[in-house]
């Protein structure tokens, strides 16, 4: 939005709309995944350091916390500790925590590394839905994620953008097909 982020704080640049979620999740594991949604919300919506404040009695951080639950399909799964969810609930559940400060910026480095297919297709909706209206920036490798989200895509190879444009122009970019084909095509000799 204009807004210079050199040198700020990740928690300034959170505030400041923009969130991010990275390729290690990084939860709560002994706490609820309740809770590990609660502690997201707090400051975006007005709780400061404060040890007065008891946040279980609070109805609206309460019912926020019920509502990204349920956008994140993990309502059911609400009082178990974090990290007994499976690998793509805990993907989801970092998600949530990722936009429940309300940013309408949201980064994500490879949401799906490891998935299955299963897995994948579920996190790829979920993606598609909290990020309606918002700002999406990806890393990811796996194409069929990339082209199913991505309204714009630019391709880096070493380092370098050597395409950057619409799904299907991409797709269609020479450049891109021998960088990708040709990688394929030398791991089966």
């Amino acid at each position: 939005h204009g807004h210079d982020l050199r040198g700020k704080a990740p928690y300034e640049i959170n505030r400041m709309g923009l969130s991010r979620s990275f390729q290690i999740t990084n939860i709560f594991p002994k706490m609820t995944v309740f809770e590990n949604v609660r502690c997201s919300l707090l400051w975006s919506m007005g709780y400061r350091y404060s040890f007065w404040n008891m946040v279980a009695r609070s109805r609206a951080l309460n019912e926020g916390a019920e509502r990204i639950l349920d956008q994140i399909n993990l309502a059911r799964r609400r009082d178990i500790p974090a990290g007994l969810l499976s690998y793509a609930e805990q993907r989801a559940l970092e998600i949530g925590i990722t936009i429940a400060g309300g940013a309408d910026v949201i980064m994500l480095d490879e949401p799906t590394a490891g998935m299955s297919h299963s897995e994948t297709d579920y996190i790829v909706e979920l993606i598609r839905d909290v990020t309606e209206g918002k700002t999406l920036v990806m890393v990811e490798h796996d194409m069929g994620v990339v082209f199913g989200l991505a309204d714009r895509i630019s391709v880096l190879v070493y380092g370098e953008i050597i395409a950057t444009g619409a799904p299907e122009e991409v797709r269609a970019n020479p450049r891109v097909q021998e960088a990708y084909l040709g990688a394929a095509l030398e791991a089966e000799h």
